[in-house]
């Protein structure tokens, strides 16, 4: 559709497009919905090719911010598109292609500074696209329905590691993050036994991580799964945890070990009260849970987090993600370091 209206009206009649095409309809004698992507880019001399092709992109883009969405073209628009469209292109087969690597964060404990166990981030080295880091990776595994490979794949190469690490007095621990997609599938605790199993790794090395947003949208089961773990004898961690009245609340139905924050919990708040690592700290300790402080990057901010009763710490401040050789370096020079 090509209208002479303007870009504010143009955008208002996009707007009134949604509003009549949203509400339900019965067909057959079902009620059906369809969810509508509008695209909208201005013609400004370009030819009428390169205009629909615009709008087609920005069309997309409204498709993957969720739909019932009017989005307007730009040039920042097509090159994350085309980025999101290559990414989506290249993902499939990484695994099997061997692209797909691991680098470890070391995590230390605060009181001393001794090293206690290390984080495994996932890394798709792509020869067309280059290093992919998980902020831009996983989205795109999750809306091609690979995020269970990618993720049983960490799981295998991190206890396949930890089990190399785990020759001797040192006992350092593992931490591996899963979505709660993951987490919730009814054979997850079986699974992971079966990998511990394979490699000899003792399962208290092992802590299974979940995101504290994504948490909330089916608790019940992942309370279970958590439970399940726990027995199994894995120790469990509740990540990017943001100290609301809800997570809080939230907080004393999880069964866990770890609590891992960030670094805005540790610092004094704009409104000049204390921070709000003080509160968590307290509930922790009532729960019988440890504080990780995470995304530590200022010696500040590992100072506060020490002051404010956090066990362990982990960010650049401390040590910067690196290849399982380098770590292993890294935990040489503390040769005492075992918990």
């Amino acid at each position: 559709m090509v209208t002479a209206a303007g870009p504010v009206l143009a955008y208002a009649l996009g707007t009134r497009l949604l509003s009549a095409l949203g509400p339900p309809y019965r067909l057959a004698g079902a009620m059906l919905r369809v969810q509508t992507s509008i695209g909208l880019a201005e013609v400004s001399g370009a030819g009428p090719a390169d205009v629909l092709r615009q709008a087609e992109l920005a069309r997309r883009r409204a498709v993957q911010l969720g739909r019932d969405r009017v989005e307007w073209y730009d040039a920042f628009l097509e090159e994350q598109l085309v980025r999101r469209l290559d990414l989506e292109r290249e993902l499939p087969g990484a695994v099997a292609r061997g692209e797909l690597d691991l680098v470890y964060q070391p995590v230390v404990d605060l009181a001393d500074g001794q090293p206690v166990g290390a984080e495994a981030l996932l890394r798709w080295r792509s020869p067309v696209l280059g290093t992919v880091l998980p902020a831009e990776l996983l989205p795109v595994a999750e809306d091609l329905d690979l995020v269970g490979e990618l993720e049983w794949w960490v799981l295998d190469r991190a206890c396949r590691q930890l089990s190399d690490w785990s020759v001797g007095v040192r006992e350092l621990w593992m931490a591996v993050n899963v979505t709660t997609r993951e987490l919730t599938t009814p054979d997850f605790v079986q699974r992971l036994a079966a990998v511990l199993a394979a490699y000899g790794v003792p399962p208290e090395r092992l802590v299974v991580e979940v995101s504290e947003p994504r948490v909330a949208g089916d608790l019940p089961t992942v309370v279970a799964r958590m439970a399940g773990l726990r027995s199994l004898g894995v120790r469990t961690a509740l990540d990017d945890f943001r100290a609301e009245h809800a997570s809080l609340a939230q907080l004393r139905r999880l069964p866990i070990d770890l609590l891992k924050v960030g670094p805005e919990l540790v610092g004094a708040r704009p409104d000049g009260q204390p921070p709000l690592i003080d509160v968590v700290v307290n509930v922790g300790e009532r729960l019988g849970v440890e504080i990780v402080a995470e995304e530590l990057e200022l010696s500040a901010q590992v100072e506060g987090a020490r002051r404010g009763g956090c066990r362990y710490g982990q960010g650049f401040a401390l040590a910067r993600p690196a290849t399982a050789e380098r770590v292993e370096a890294y935990f040489e020079e503390f040769p005492s370091a075992s918990r």
